[in-house]
């Protein structure tokens, strides 16, 4: 039977339209940071192995390369292997760094979840969105730390990462207003920075590094 014109209409379905806003808000450190991002020698190591192509072993450790190397740079990142350590702390102290901003957006939405908030991380993934691939980190340049860990199958290694004792991030948010407010964003971007934090041993892995709060 043919559907009556009357039948369409009431099988429309209303779609509400969107209404995007934007705002800044700024994040303050309640912990150091420790930022560990993949080298691009680690990166080719890890390339080589699946590739089942043959390496030429392991270099000597120097921490100081490792250090600058595990930061997320955004200024020029330097060579390192011609430089001496003076020189790459001189360009450290120099440079400017950012985290990812999925990283605050993560932590966010997983404290959320967590809290029960909402029953399934995708609705709050598509409601807002940062701006950019990294926040830029404000504050003192960072300092070195050595750290014993564990890797594969339990052997011990030393790593060499760095730390943002004081640091603090701006971002630039995003939001549809029919499906979130910016006092929400707010509120659970307070509690992600509570319960999981970002970087390397944050809450969320154990760890008390990371930590945030909104200013």
């Amino acid at each position: 039977m043919a559907t009556t014109k009357k039948a369409k209409e009431e099988m429309a379905i209303s779609i509400p339209g969107i209404k995007l806003k934007r705002f800044s808000l700024k994040l303050v450190g309640d912990s150091p940071l420790i930022v560990h991002a993949w080298s691009e020698k680690a990166k080719k190591e890890m390339l080589y192995k699946q590739m089942k192509k043959a390496t030429t072993g392991k270099d000597a450790k120097r921490p100081m390369v490792d250090f600058a190397a595990a930061l997320y740079w955004l200024s020029e990142k330097p060579e390192f292997d011609s430089m001496t350590d003076d020189e790459i702390m001189a360009a450290v102290q120099k440079g400017r760094f950012g985290f990812p901003v999925l990283a605050f957006k993560s932590s966010a939405i997983d404290a959320a979840y967590q809290q029960g908030a909402v029953d399934k991380k995708t609705t709050l993934r598509g409601a807002f969105h940062i701006a950019g691939e990294f926040a830029e980190i404000e504050g003192a340049p960072p300092v070195i730390r050595e750290d014993m860990v564990r890797i594969g199958q339990g052997t011990a290694d030393i790593r060499y990462r760095p730390e943002f004792t004081e640091w603090s991030v701006t971002l630039e948010i995003t939001y549809n207003e029919q499906a979130i407010s910016a006092e929400q964003i707010t509120n659970i971007l307070n509690l992600g920075g509570f319960a999981n934090g970002i970087g390397e041993w944050r809450p969320s892995k154990d760890g008390t590094y990371g930590r945030f709060h909104v200013a």
